[in-house]
């Protein structure tokens, strides 16, 4: 009877603390999961053609990074309970606060770009015109928005967060080589060498998984959710969950284009769901659907990134909580952002692929910055207190930073001097 009752109360403990964790989680999963947005998917794709199972490993090791930089936000934005660009603001001054969110809209806007190309090529492979994708997918993100709640829109992203997952199963039907798997993909090698190639498929690769929008987003996030001191335990589990995820769905994407479009020339996710239509109906539907709701994922986060930041900044209100006519520069900023990015995919002749693999290296370029003043705030003890970093976190993120910083450099060098790594 004893053992009983405390079997009882020990599963009502794991309840509770289940219960508890439901109710905390969403920043974390959502940024991560988002982060497998249409350029992602895109760049996966092109990864895992080029060069098959031989840059899994190096998406592992992005997995740890992401957390270790998006668990900041959560212990920064729990504490001073302000969004990014309005902590920028108050700990550097006004110039460096314009910078950042200038480079965050820069980099947004670019990036949601790549998500209506990536919904739009999608949807084509179904006989729907650039247009009607266009006007569907602002329509819906719409809709999502105005409702006047957080909660709300949270549970709506949760949802499309699953559907993400859609490539776990896709991979499992294309019978891969799990031998394969362990010893191409899972010891550290530069596949040919480290050519300027490769350089720009690693910079593109960091670039989907580790984004300026994600810092902006998710300490918004936890704001606007209202997350207080004692919740960040719980927030930096969310957010370890979602890293888990996140990194799934990029090894699977690799390892379906890897087995079976290995040496072919594959630049976007759609053309590769279409020559797969060729041998499996099922599975190339798989990845269509998948590619348009990595895109939609990502454009309701990235667009919301920017609007909280435009809110921030200009201290105007700023929360999915308030309606309309109590946030009009909010919204207003919010829908001309999404309308113009999802123009910019209706030019003919616009260069979208380019755009696609280009707005990564460009994210993964401004990233330094953004990742530059992360670090200073998590470090200023009259911000942070206690849950300023340790010792540890600050060599490891000094570590991620830095590592970001050469790569950056070898690019450009590599744009400048293109013979050097020949």
């Amino acid at each position: 009877m004893h053992a009983l009752s405390r079997l009882f109360y020990k599963y009502r403990r794991i309840a509770k603390m289940l219960r508890l964790f439901l109710m905390i989680s969403g920043p974390g999963i959502i940024v991560m999961v988002a982060d497998n947005d249409a350029g992602g998917i895109t760049t996966y794709t092109a990864t895992g053609a080029k060069y098959g199972y031989g840059l899994i490993w190096f998406l592992v090791l992005l997995g740890p990074v992401a957390y270790y930089i998006q668990e900041m936000t959560v212990r920064l934005g729990a504490v001073t309970k302000r969004g990014h660009a309005e902590a920028i603001f108050d700990g550097f001054g006004p110039f460096w606060g314009w910078f950042s969110f200038l480079d965050l809209v820069v980099t947004d806007w670019l990036t949601l770009i790549t998500e209506f190309i990536g919904m739009t090529a999608a949807l084509q492979i179904f006989g729907f015109p650039p247009w009607v994708t266009v006007l569907i997918v602002c329509t819906v993100m719409g809709i999502m928005i105005i409702r006047g709640r957080y909660w709300t829109w949270e549970k709506l992203a949760i949802f499309f967060c699953a559907l993400n997952l859609i490539y776990v199963p896709a991979a499992f039907l294309v019978h891969p080589s799990i031998n394969d798997i362990l010893k191409e993909g899972l010891i550290p090698h530069f596949p040919g060498g480290m050519t300027g190639e490769l350089l720009f498929f690693l910079m593109a690769n960091i670039g989907t998984t580790i984004a300026p929008w994600m810092i902006f987003f998710q300490q918004s996030s936890v704001v606007d959710k209202g997350l207080q001191e004692k919740d960040i335990p719980w927030g930096k589990l969310d957010t370890a969950v979602g890293s888990v995820f996140t990194i799934l769905v990029a090894v699977f994407c690799v390892v379906v284009t890897g087995t079976l479009l290995r040496g072919m020339q594959v630049d976007s996710a759609a053309q590769a769901a279409t020559i797969l239509m060729d041998q499996s109906r099922y599975l190339g539907t798989l990845l269509a659907i998948g590619l348009f709701n990595a895109g939609f994922l990502g454009a309701i986060c990235i667009s919301l990134a920017s609007s909280w930041a435009f809110g921030e900044v200009f201290g105007w209100a700023h929360s999915l909580n308030n309606k309309i006519r109590e946030a009009p520069w909010f919204y207003a900023f919010y829908f001309a952002l999404i309308l113009t990015a999802g123009g910019v995919v209706l030019i003919p002749g616009a260069p979208l692929i380019q755009i696609t693999l280009f707005a990564q290296v460009i994210a993964t370029t401004l990233l330094s910055a953004t990742l530059i003043f992360l670090l200073l705030l998590l470090n200023d003890e009259s911000i942070m207190g206690k849950y300023r970093n340790t010792l540890w976190q600050n060599i490891v993120n000094v570590t991620i930073v830095g590592g970001i910083i050469v790569l950056s450099t070898l690019y450009s060098i590599n744009v400048l001097f293109p013979s050097l790594f020949s």
